[in-house]
């Protein structure tokens, strides 16, 4: 068979016009097919780093925007197996002008004191670290935030609160490094608290806990522990796992899963259609040329194998360009503001197996889709062939 493969090329690029726009569209639906098998891999099989694997969050065991006591926070600490909690609180508000995408970027309220104790990835210097710690309206600000934004040590930020009806005055204490790149802002929670009048509710109310264990083999004890000591309180818990905390704000989509894997089978459906179409196209206008490869002692065998050779190269070419196109998709979507809040999604990336099982796809289905139009030109008899007319 190898002895036909410029054979095979040739026939495939023949009509170069119906090639080029099969190939674009098998291109078109492979980048959709690869971004979204990048995208599953990303948030469901992706693998905690050290850091995250000894983080839970706990949180209202509801809803997310269900909140809970401060005074959790002392129980927590004393749950074997718990070296640290640190109050965690989403803000939200408005930063500027809200049209602007560089303006809508996740800011939480912490504790200071324990902040670098709970997320020891994120790198600032130590006078800065003192500085957020002692200024009640200090705040902190990731690298990529501060490049986008141009902030700088000493900048004033304001910002109107939405879920807390209040407006803060900020001034950047330090700037810190984070492995992903995530634009991020943190402030303090005490600041946060003063700044609410003396009967809201939310004073003594958190929107999660971060509970940091001292050993990884601890942290499914320390989450049954957790919820199991606020099983009967007016406020029960929900304690999971920092990756899982993140897909949780993806339930409000429903199932993901399900919606991604949808998605892929009408992608490949499509693809069939596509590839199936085409070769059956070139084997009707290529009838009579079977016949005159037969008396020229072709096989029925080396007849399917050439028409399948064809269809697995235009697979592979339009698979080839899906994933390069994937590629670039999968670095803008790493680089969305999106990604801030879903940070599993900075892994994105067509390599590894990603690529391996799209390529694969690409050939399995341009394979596939040309089984029966190659068969039928295999099975043709070289009389019917020669008297066919088209």
């Amino acid at each position: 068979m190898f002895r036909y493969v410029g054979l095979i090329f040739r026939n495939a690029l023949r009509n170069r016009r119906r090639s080029i726009l099969t190939i674009g569209s098998i291109a078109v639906s492979f980048c959709i097919f690869c971004l979204l098998i990048a995208m599953y891999r990303a948030m469901f099989l992706g693998e905690a780093t050290p850091t995250q694997a000894l983080r839970l969050v706990v949180r209202h065991r509801v809803s997310l925007t269900q909140f809970i006591p401060i005074y959790y926070r002392d129980k927590l600490r004393q749950i074997p197996g718990v070296r640290d909690v640190m109050v965690w609180q989403w803000f939200g508000g408005t930063y500027k002008d809200s049209r602007d995408p560089n303006n809508d970027f996740p800011r939480f309220a912490v504790e200071p004191d324990r902040f670098f104790n709970v997320f020891p990835e994120c790198q600032m210097p130590d006078d800065q670290k003192l500085a957020f710690q002692r200024e009640r309206t200090g705040a902190i600000v990731s690298r990529s935030l501060a490049d986008t934004l141009h902030f700088k040590i000493g900048d004033r930020i304001t910002l109107v609160g939405d879920i807390f009806p209040v407006t803060m005055e900020f001034k950047v204490a330090g700037i810190f490094d984070v492995p992903d790149g995530a634009k991020l802002m943190y402030f303090n929670r005490d600041y946060l608290r003063e700044s609410l009048s003396a009967t809201s509710a939310g004073r003594d109310m958190v929107g999660a806990f971060f509970v940091q264990s001292d050993s990884a083999e601890n942290v499914p004890k320390i989450a049954a522990a957790i919820d199991s000591a606020f099983d009967s309180s007016p406020y029960p818990t929900k304690t999971e796992s920092e990756r899982a905390f993140e897909l949780s704000f993806l339930s409000f989509l429903g199932n993901i899963k399900i919606f991604l894997m949808a998605i892929c089978a009408a992608v490949t459906f499509t693809i069939l259609l596509v590839s199936g179409n085409t070769i059956s196209m070139s084997v009707r206008e290529r009838i009579r040329e079977v016949g005159i490869l037969k008396t020229l002692g072709f096989t029925p065998g080396a007849i399917l194998g050439i028409v399948l050779g064809e269809s697995a190269v235009i697979s592979a070419i339009g698979g080839l360009v899906g994933c390069v196109l994937a590629a670039g998709m999968c670095r803008l979507v790493a680089n969305s503001p999106g990604a801030d809040y879903m940070p599993a999604l900075r892994t994105m990336s067509v390599g590894g197996w990603v690529g391996l099982i799209s390529m694969g796809s690409a050939l399995f289905m341009g394979l596939i889709s040309s089984v029966i139009p190659a068969w039928g030109a295999s099975r043709t008899s070289i009389l019917d062939a020669l008297r066919y007319s088209g």
